[in-house]
């Protein structure tokens, strides 16, 4: 078996430290339950689209804000403030961009590019599809097996398709 360059090593675990984050997992289902409770009211894919670029920005907000305050003093030489804060925008990065390709296919049905409902549900599709990717590639970093991966990968995915059988079961 040939080793991986250093380089894509390193960027695969630059990816773990900033995208594949507990944070993308909880955005991601942020984002579906969002979905999920604006659906419920039957609202337009726009309507969804800014409940959920709202709600992600506040909670985004507020995570970098808990994790600022909490990280502040707590690492020896950890800089003060100013660091804490870095390193709490640091690690909500994945948050932020677990949300954009749901929004990005809620604005396309906003702009009638594509029927509401058909926005609304590759939405929610494209949240289990990013679960099973943040599963999957975390126990391929840890070195798993290509079983365990997929264990992972489908175990974070059921987090999303909760959210579907959630909007099913409402509808």
């Amino acid at each position: 078996m040939t080793p991986r360059p250093r380089t894509a090593n390193a960027a695969l675990r630059r990816a773990r430290v900033d995208y594949i984050t507990e944070e993308s997992v909880y955005g991601t289902v942020l984002v579906s339950g969002m979905i999920v409770a604006a659906g419920s009211y039957h609202a337009t894919s726009m309507q969804v689209f800014l409940t959920v670029l709202t709600t992600v920005i506040v909670f985004w907000a507020a995570h970098v804000y808990a994790g600022t305050i909490a990280g502040h003093g707590v690492e020896e030489g950890g800089g003060g403030l100013s660091a804490s804060f870095q390193r709490a925008l640091r690690r909500s990065v994945g948050f932020l961009t677990s949300a954009v390709p749901p929004s990005f296919v809620l604005l396309l049905g906003g702009l009638r590019i594509v029927d509401d409902t058909v926005a609304l549900w590759t939405a929610l599709w494209l949240g289990v599809a990013i679960l099973a990717v943040l599963g999957y590639i975390v126990f391929a970093l840890r070195g798993d097996s290509w079983p365990v991966r997929i264990i992972g990968s489908i175990t974070t995915a059921l987090f999303g398709i909760a959210m579907i059988v959630l909007k099913a079961v409402i509808h």
